[in-house]
Order: structure tokens, then C-alpha cells, then sequence
């Protein structure tokens, strides 16, 4: 047997000799939580006794003495969160920065889809994201983004195949294969599809579904392929029928689709051990106003949520889908990451433990290191647009194009007819989507109704899912000004009006995420959305967010693309 085999099963066998003697009370454990009343996820029940900890582990509930002793008498200690589905992208800063903002909530560990950034780098974005987060407080594990780009029509900045996914199977925080919105090249039995979903299940990972309402013998086939969650379930009718056919289901609560209020009701002894938490999307304002897995529980259990069930959709739950077989409870053998609160009502995170370490108190998180990234990958993703200097008359069109009606509070749009020019007057505003990635120079164009804008321009370099550059103005020739400063600052958003940007937030990794703190960001985004609804935006809408949304062009009826104004129902261009 190799030395080095050898001396790891040396020290592992140290490591666990320390446990048992801690957890036998022959030597003091590192931690205790004395008094201590916890939810214990196996019986459904709060208990009350020291919890130990040593080697980063619980060793056992009972009468302990510790090297260090915490009285928690009066207070409830809950295992750590975990997000079951996060597009850690959406935070819009680097990954350190979400998790010191996570953290103070109980949140210890997460899942995230790297997708957002995968479309732009491909597999180096994956690559970006695994060294990121290695080491962070917060356990990042990944799901391997199925679809990139979400469909041909986009023109992203990379396209992941089978092959490009199968070496991150190895690598000890890949769990799976990412929400597989293909449904369709599944039921179609599409060979490049079902490969995907073959590879994972040869490496033993779990698949995560995203089909809304399908139902029957489609439903039954999705899942035969091997597809074991949904997040996208925003009723009980749909959610019951996956849980009926052994899918979990992830009740989703974030800042852009909210189905916690709608699917509460699954949180019982009869669905609940089948269900988890997740956010999907997590914006600055809503992780520092709200927070983060803690509100949604709080929320939950406000809404009528038996608290240990709701508890349990961010703990055992969580682990058990993912296989993670030492974490999610507290009990002995388990990580020892823990969330003290003062009571079920209302759910105030005092302390977090991450494997037996105070990492937060009192609302902050302790200083952490910042994880390298390669020069290499770091340069990729500060440089990722391929956009020369634009002008009015790159905007400009002859003969009438699709005008797409949005609608207050929702993603989806209306076709709205067709319009030859903009007329803020009217509300028909010139709208388009700018190729950056590969320098092709295409520029989809058409009109915008409902966005409200009076004058100016409004640019984002977030545009799902492929992060092209979209942009809305009054005028062509603000447009081709809002997207020349979005290119300047290597990705951003911008709002354009008098000649000079009136608000802009910088996002220099990928175009999508801000190398600033995220109270930073967070101001900046405020004040641009300020500087939006000032210019006129419907109040309505969030000027940036449901903007992103009319560039994906797998959401009914009408999007913008790189190629025009796009009919999903008809899947043709108008």
C-alpha cells in the first residue's frame, strides 16, 4: 500500500480516536453547548441536552464537559441551513462576498448552478466557480449546468456538451447534473440530452428537473430518464403530481419567483419529508434587507408550517437528496454546523457554528480568507466582450418589427403588434439585444411596450441566459451610448440620459458579477433603479430584472434575440 495511503488512514484513525474518547467523556470535547434545546430531525421533536463537539464533529448529546462551554438555555439550536438551489451568480458579487452575507443567517452550506457564468465562460466558468468557493465558511457544492446555451437559438459565450461536463464528475463538490430545462430533448429522446443524463447517472449523481406543469405520460418519461426534483412547481396540482411519482420537490422563495405561499400547505407529515428550500435567485437588497434560508422558514412557519417540518426542508431533507450523509442533523458522527436562534417565532439567528467554529454572531460574519483563482481564469473573466464601438445607426431599421408587451409583475410578455418607430409618447420604445461574446456583431432589434422609459436609455449586460448585452431607450442614439459604457466597464448595467450616465453598476467578472462588496453593490443598484423609475420606468417592474428576462427566448409569447424579435409559440421570428 502506498505511504501516502497509509499515513492518511494514521491520522484518520487519530482523528477518530480523539472523537471517541470525547464522546466515552474521557478527555474534554473542544465545543459544548450546555443546556441546550435542539430540533432533533429524526423523531420530529426538541430536545434538550449538552451537545459535544470535537474534531469538528458532533460526538454526542448527553452531560458534557468542554474546553470551551456556551449556555444556551433559553435558546434553540438547529442544524445548518442548506440551499437545495441557488444561482450563486444572481447575488451579483463573488462568491466570498455572498457567503460572509449568507452566513450570519444560518445558511452553511449550498448548492449552486453555475450556469449564469457558464454561458459566458464555458467550462472555464465552472472551473472559476469551483476555486472561488474552495474553502469558503459556506460548503459550496455544484450541479453541472445541463443546458448551455438554454436553447440554439442563443448565442451564448460558450456550448457545453456532454464531454465538457464529464471531468468535474471527479471532483469531490460536483453532486450532480443542474435543473435539465431541455424537457423537451428529453421526451424527444435527444441523443445529446439523454447522454447527459447518462453520465450522470454512471457517476452516481442526482438530476435536478425544471419542468413547469408537465403532466402524464411526458411527466412520467421525464422522470423515468432519471430526473429526481423540480423547482419550478407553482401549484399544488403540479407539485403533488411530481410528488406522487417519487420526485422531490424544492419549494422555491426568491427574489423572482416567489412559491413558498402556494406550496406551504406540502409542508405536512404527509409531503413534507420530501420537500426542501430553495432560493433560485438571490438579489443584494433582498439577502441584506430580508435574508436569506432563515426568512423563508420564518415565513413558512407564519404561513401555518409545522416549524421541524419546515426545519427539516433545509437540513436532513437537503442532505438526504444529495447524499450528504454527515450533515443536516444534530447527532452524533454529524458536522458540527449549528444555528442557534432564540425561538421558532421569531427565528433571530444569534450564533453559527461551522464545524465546531464560531463563524458568525450577532448578525456578522468572522473574517475569512478570500480563495485564489488562476491568473489565467481570473483575466478570462474580467475580458468577455467582443463589441466594437456602436452608433445610432446600428439601431436603426426599416419597416415595422415585433413590439413586445410586458406585464407588471411577471416575466412573461404579450405580442403587443408591430411598430415601425419608437414613440415614448406611446410607450413603444427601441429595444434590442447586442452579440458580445465572439464579435459577430449581430444586434437583434425591436420595440418594448409597458417599460415605461421616457428618455434615455437603459443597458444591462445580464440578459438570461445567454448574458448578451439588452438595452431599451427613447432614442437610437441613446442606446448605442448606454451600450458603449456597459462595454467600457467590462459588463455592467447602465442608465443613460443627458449625454452621460445618470447610474451605473459595474460587473467586471463575466459581465454578471461585481468585484465590490455587496453593501457596495447593493447601493449602486438602488441608486440606478432610482435613477430608472426617475426616467419614467414603470414602477411596476423592476427595471433590470424582468429586463434580463425578455432576451430568454423560452418563456411565452415574445423575446428579443441576438436575431430579432422571437414568437416562443410559434418559434419564429416576427
Amino acid at each position: 500500500m502506498p505511504e501516502r495511503k497509509e499515513e492518511r488512514i494514521r491520522r484518520e484513525a487519530e482523528r477518530k480516536r480523539r472523537v471517541v474518547d470525547a464522546a466515552m467523556g474521557r478527555e474534554a470535547a473542544d465545543l459544548v453547548l450546555k443546556n441546550a434545546s435542539y430540533v432533533n430531525v429524526f423523531t420530529g421533536e426538541v430536545l434538550t441536552a449538552d451537545i459535544a463537539v470535537a474534531e469538528g464533529r458532533i460526538v454526542g448529546v448527553g452531560s458534557y464537559s468542554g474546553r470551551e462551554e456556551q449556555d444556551c438555555t433559553g435558546k434553540l439550536v438547529l442544524p445548518g441551513f442548506l440551499d437545495a438551489h441557488i444561482h450563486l451568480e444572481s447575488s451579483l458579487v463573488a462568491p466570498a462576498e455572498f457567503a460572509r452575507a449568507v452566513l450570519p443567517h444560518g445558511t452553511t452550506m449550498v448548492v449552486t448552478d453555475p450556469h449564469e457564468i457558464a454561458n459566458v465562460l464555458g467550462a472555464d466558468g465552472i472551473a472559476y466557480m469551483l476555486q472561488a468557493t474552495e474553502g469558503l465558511p459556506v460548503d459550496v457544492r455544484f450541479m453541472l449546468p445541463s443546458c448551455v446555451p438554454a436553447t440554439p437559438l442563443d448565442e451564448s459565450g460558450a456550448v457545453l456538451e456532454r464531454e465538457d461536463l464529464d471531468g468535474f464528475y471527479s471532483h469531490p463538490r460536483v453532486q450532480g447534473l443542474a435543473e435539465m430545462m431541455n424537457f423537451v430533448g428529453v421526451l424527444a429522446g435527444d441523443e445529446s440530452v439523454l447522454e447527459k443524463l447518462a453520465a450522470a447517472d454512471l457517476a452516481d449523481r442526482r438530476i435536478d428537473g425544471h419542468a413547469p406543469d408537465l403532466a402524464g405520460n411526458g411527466l412520467n418519461a421525464y422522470i423515468a430518464a432519471g430526473v429526481r426534483s423540480d423547482h419550478e412547481c407553482h401549484d399544488l396540482q403540479d407539485a403533488i403530481a411530481k410528488l406522487e411519482r417519487g420526485q422531490y420537490i424544492m419549494i422555491r422563495e426568491g427574489t423572482a419567483a416567489r412559491n413558498l405561499e402556494a406550496l406551504v400547505p406540502l409542508l405536512n407529515e404527509k409531503y413534507g419529508s420530501r420537500c426542501l428550500l430553495c432560493t433560485d435567485d438571490k438579489h443584494p437588497g433582498d439577502l441584506l434587507e430580508t435574508g436569506h434560508l432563515d426568512a423563508i422558514i420564518k415565513q413558512a412557519i407564519g404561513l401555518g408550517a409545522d416549524p421541524i417540518v419546515a426545519v427539516k426542508a433545509v437540513t436532513l431533507n437537503a442532505a438526504q437528496y444529495f447524499g450528504l450523509h454527515d450533515r443536516g442533523a444534530i447527532a452524533p458522527g454529524y458536522l458540527a454546523d449549528l444555528v442557534i436562534i432564540g425561538d421558532f417565532q421569531s427565528f433571530q439567528v444569534k450564533a453559527v457554528y461551522k464545524q465546531g467554529l464560531l463563524a458568525a454572531e450577532q448578525g456578522e460574519a468572522k473574517p475569512f480568507p478570500v480563495p485564489a483563482v488562476e491568473p489565467r481564469l481570473t483575466e478570462r473573466a474580467h475580458h468577455t466582450f467582443q463589441v466594437r464601438t456602436l452608433t445610432a445607426k446600428d439601431f436603426q431599421s426599416s419597416g415595422p418589427l415585433g413590439v413586445v408587451g410586458m406585464v407588471d409583475g411577471e416575466i412573461t410578455t404579450l405580442d403587443a403588434g408591430r411598430a415601425e418607430t419608437a414613440n415614448a409618447a406611446q410607450d413603444i420604445l427601441r429595444a434590442a439585444v447586442v452579440e458580445r461574446h465572439k464579435g459577430t456583431g449581430h444586434i437583434g432589434l425591436g420595440f418594448l411596450q409597458g417599460y415605461g422609459l421616457q428618455s434615455g436609455a437603459v443597458a444591462t449586460s445580464i440578459s438570461h441566459d445567454s448574458h448578451n448585452i439588452i438595452v431599451v431607450g427613447a432614442s437610437e442614439e441613446d442606446c448605442a451610448a448606454a451600450v458603449n459604457r456597459v462595454v467600457e466597464l467590462n459588463g455592467g448595467i447602465v442608465v443613460w440620459d443627458g449625454g452621460k450616465p445618470a447610474a451605473e453598476v459595474p460587473l467586471a467578472i463575466g459581465g454578471i458579477m461585481s468585484d465590490e462588496p455587496l453593501e457596495a453593490v447593493n447601493e449602486e443598484l438602488e441608486a440606478a433603479k432610482a435613477a430608472a423609475y426617475a426616467l419614467g420606468v414603470n414602477r411596476g417592474i423592476d427595471p433590470f430584472m424582468t429586463l434580463s428576462f425578455m432576451a430568454l427566448p423560452v418563456i411565452p409569447t415574445l423575446r428579443i434575440t441576438t436575431r430579432g424579435v422571437f414568437d416562443v409559440g410559434s418559434q419564429s421570428y416576427v
